[in-house]
């Protein structure tokens, strides 16, 4: 079982695992190997060794992003750790299977990484959606400080921590590291402008760092085996394995631990079931509605990464919306562009107006008052709204969805143009 180190413990429509029994199936004993001998820096260092990489999106190697914090009695207090539980990028569910299914399995987590950088409190930090994560999370922490694991003095070591839960009042800028900080502030959920980085100066100007709730949960089962363990569970370069999800019209849709580097032809047609019978695959996101499409050229693309960065997307969340041919990619890119356009914190010029916008030509383009020069005028925008020309990454994903449909699908942005209609609304 654990080739499943994240969802071992995890059983379907069951009350998730007490800290009594998560203690007698072995939990909690990183928290006991590092507070027994292990100094700090060598908890980094594995870590490190072990190649995982941040589940949140972005993929930046975890153990360099704890090195960054300043150490030593000169370093400023208090230092912290933000949890990145938001989860609102559509088609993403992974985080919520792991607060729902295992809490103590992300606490284990945050004492491991706590103890690594010194810090002196945690915050989990929640999408006002997950009422269930977070009372099962409230519920854990509560154990946590009965039995010894949370508060002063953890197993007579000398190091202390407290954790709080914070439900957000729900905006998917959020998911941006320095816009969840702003949050849990008091502020508006804004991106602040980096440097300096939160490692240095982060929640209320002190050490911060900020994790997603998948990537806490990948570092007990490190401590306890060993980096190369946990590299050796990946078919590839990044270590571990991962949790996958599939959304769309496919039979069996869900989520799945697999190892890191599992082709997208094994997770659609294996675990996925998939397609639903009578329909075809046309494309895919594979990381999320932030990523670029890929087509079924791609299938034996391995979910890394590297690899799908090659084939030009990204991995991000590691959770795949699927589009099939009685979908329109068209109204299906108007939906994202929508979200796209409702969660744009406003801060800067391009995102606030131009999402909107975009939003606005889609939507003539499926109602069949298109334009002819509406096709160019969305291609122009995936660059001016591009990396390097907004305030914070959020513009430039929304971009992704619609340059590579354009790519991919314009035939059915054309057909849109020439019949003055959505094919596929008329034929429904």
């Amino acid at each position: 079982m654990m080739e499943r180190p994240l969802t071992q413990h995890i059983v379907p429509n069951r009350e998730p695992l007490s800290a009594e029994e998560y203690e007698k199936v072995g939990g909690y004993g990183a928290v006991r190997k590092i507070l027994g001998g292990i100094a700090p820096q060598d908890v980094t260092r594995m870590v490190k060794d072990s190649g995982l990489r941040g589940r949140g999106g972005a993929g930046f190697p975890t153990g360099l992003k704890w090195g960054f914090v300043p150490m030593g009695d000169a370093a400023p207090r208090p230092k912290y750790l933000a949890v990145n539980g938001d989860e609102m990028e559509p088609g993403t569910f992974k985080d919520r299977v792991l607060l729902e299914g295992n809490p103590h399995l992300l606490l284990e987590g945050i004492l491991v990484v706590s103890y690594a950088t010194q810090l002196d409190t945690a915050f989990v930090f929640l999408r006002a959606e997950y009422k269930l994560a977070a009372a099962r999370m409230r519920q854990a922490i509560g154990e946590a400080y009965a039995r010894g694991w949370l508060g002063k003095n953890i197993l007579g070591s000398g190091f202390s921590l407290d954790v709080h839960v914070h439900t957000s009042a729900g905006r998917y800028i959020c998911g941006e590291e320095t816009g969840m900080i702003n949050s849990l502030e008091g502020r508006r959920a804004a991106p602040r402008a980096k440097p300096p980085f939160p490692p240095v100066v982060g929640l209320w100007g002190k050490p911060t760092v900020t994790n997603n709730v998948e990537t806490l949960c990948c570092v007990p089962s490190i401590v306890v085996n060993g980096p190369q363990w946990f590299k050796n569970l990946s078919r590839g370069d990044d270590g571990g394995t991962k949790l996958y999800g599939v959304s769309g019209k496919v039979k069996r849709p869900g989520a799945w631990e697999l190892p890191m580097g599992t082709t997208v032809r094994e997770i659609l047609e294996e675990h996925a079931g998939g397609m639903r019978d009578g329909l075809s695959l046309r494309g895919f996101l594979p990381g999320g509605a932030s990523t670029d499409f890929l087509t079924d050229a791609h299938l034996d693309v391995k979910m890394d990464f590297a690899s799908i960065e090659k084939a030009g997307s990204r991995l991000g969340t590691g959770t795949t919306i699927v589009l099939d041919d009685e979908t329109c990619p068209v109204g299906l890119v108007l939906n994202l562009t929508r979200f796209f356009a409702q969660e744009s914190c406003g801060w800067c010029t391009p995102c606030r107006e131009g999402l909107p916008w975009l939003a606005s030509i889609l939507s003539d383009l499926e109602n069949g008052q298109g334009r002819a020069s509406d096709l160019k005028i969305l291609e122009e925008h995936t660059r001016l709204l591009g990396p390097g020309n907004t305030y914070c990454a959020l513009a430039p994903g929304a971009m992704e969805p619609i340059a590579s449909a354009l790519k991919h699908f314009r035939e059915d942005f054309e057909r849109h143009l020439r019949g003055k209609r959505c094919p596929w609304r008329s034929a429904g």
